[in-house]
């Protein structure tokens, strides 16, 4: 239970950050979906999260990206 409020909360602060454009943050609520870390497994929602980051030039979400595309 511990682990999944601490989920919960990491999620939510990422998920505000990625919104207002932050790209590590959109890298990791990426990362969150496409592990099902705190959220249901969803490839759709990671991809288009690792896209909003990987258009900003972020590294390591171009490398997810590749490796869901």
């Amino acid at each position: 239970a511990a682990a999944q409020d601490w989920l919960d909360k990491k999620l939510k602060n990422y998920e505000k950050a990625a919104e207002q454009g932050h790209a590590i943050a959109q890298c990791n609520v990426g990362w969150m979906y496409e592990n099902g870390r705190g959220v249901p497994r969803d490839y759709e929602k990671a991809i288009a999260w690792y896209r909003k980051a990987a258009e900003q030039g972020n590294e390591r979400a171009q490398e997810n990206l590749r490796n869901l595309l």
